[in-house]
């Protein structure tokens, strides 16, 4: 689509959000109102660069009887170089989900205790992160490790409607996050290397996923670990197996078992979500390898070396020294290393 097609639909949608009929329906609304947030920057760039390029032309032609304008005509070139390329960053295609929000779940991986406490490390950071960018977050399962680090977290993050959506930030933090540290079971000094896997997926809409109930084998159990006077008195928690593609989703954080199997099936849309987007991606670009977005998830892609104070992307090279600030929330220009390695390449295979 040019330049001009994405104007037109630009103006048509203005007129549709100016009629009121059309927000009797919210959900479609709420459609034409992404549609026109995702457009905005683009239409209004193209309006800007025009506006440049008309008032350089105009320059030009002063400048032939008067040499002051001749400044004036190559500062307007300048920007509108600036502005073609940022009107070029602008129309590569956008993935779809990065307006939506995300589950993401931190599971201790090697090292034991110690990979559990650097669970509950970056949970915190995650959340720390969050709230910097004005996110609300709601964990909605966890299992508690003996030392009071976690075996497994499930958080949801939401961006209450800011510009830039969760997971256009945090898709990227799926994989092994390794830590290099002297652990607090360790009595001799030494340092240990553990790790703890990150998953992250979008959040599903009931429209999104569709669940058939007769795909669904639902199981009931005692909840274990720290908790209220329900624990293991009553068969609140809930493991759902979706029978199709054998994935196993368990709650146990709510008091009731109804809270517990809403918070499952939540879980469980974003990993069919998932799954079949992956499945899409890998049918139509099976060639394609990605550095960063199709990175496997079995694979380090990031080291906590604590002696050092060093935080270490290993997907794009990116390395800091500020790792107390990093996990303190201080997580943008390591969330902003990838989105602009993935925009390059984006960019490249646009070429």
């Amino acid at each position: 689509m040019n330049l001009d097609d994405l104007t037109g639909e630009y103006a048509d949608i203005e007129k549709r959000l100016a009629d009121p009929s059309v927000h009797a329906d919210q959900a479609a609304a709420r459609r034409l109102g992404k549609r026109y947030a995702e457009l905005r920057p683009i239409v209004e760039t193209a309006r800007d660069m025009r506006a440049a390029q008309d008032d350089a032309a105009a320059a030009r032609e002063l400048a032939a009887e008067d040499p002051a304008f001749a400044q004036e005509a190559a500062d307007l070139d300048e920007r509108i170089t600036e502005l073609e390329e940022t009107l070029r960053r602008l129309l590569v295609p956008r993935d779809p989900n990065d307006d939506k929000d995300i589950i993401l779940e931190i599971k201790a991986g090697e090292g034991g205790e110690e990979s559990a406490l650097f669970a509950g490390d970056l949970l915190r950071m995650y959340l720390r992160y969050a709230e910097r960018a004005g996110w609300k977050t709601e964990i909605i399962d966890a299992q508690h490790s003996d030392l009071g680090g976690y075996k497994d977290v499930t958080v949801a993050v939401k961006s209450r409607g800011s510009e830039e959506g969760v997971w256009a930030r945090l898709k990227y933090e799926g994989g092994v996050h390794r830590v290099q540290r002297v652990p607090a079971t360790e009595s001799q000094g030494r340092i240990h290397t553990s790790a703890a896997g990150v998953f992250v997926v979008p959040e599903a809409e009931e429209i999104d996923v569709q669940v058939d109930p007769n795909d669904l084998r639902v199981d009931v159990f005692r909840s274990s670990g720290p908790g209220g006077q329900s624990v293991n008195t009553t068969d609140s928690a809930v493991r759902i197996t979706h029978l199709p593609t054998g994935i196993v989703v368990s709650c146990q954080n709510e008091k009731s078992q109804l809270q517990n199997k809403e918070q499952a099936m939540r879980i469980l849309r974003a990993r069919l979500l998932a799954a079949a987007q992956e499945e899409a991606e890998a049918a139509a670009s099976a060639e394609r390898k990605s550095q960063v977005r199709t990175v496997d998830r079995s694979e380090r892609v990031r080291t906590y070396n604590f002696p050092e104070n060093r935080i270490s992307d290993h997907r794009v090279g990116y390395k800091a020294y500020n790792l107390d600030q990093v996990l303190d929330g201080d997580l943008h220009n390591v969330t902003q290393a990838l989105v602009d390695a993935d925009m390059e390449q984006r960019l490249a295979e646009a070429t």
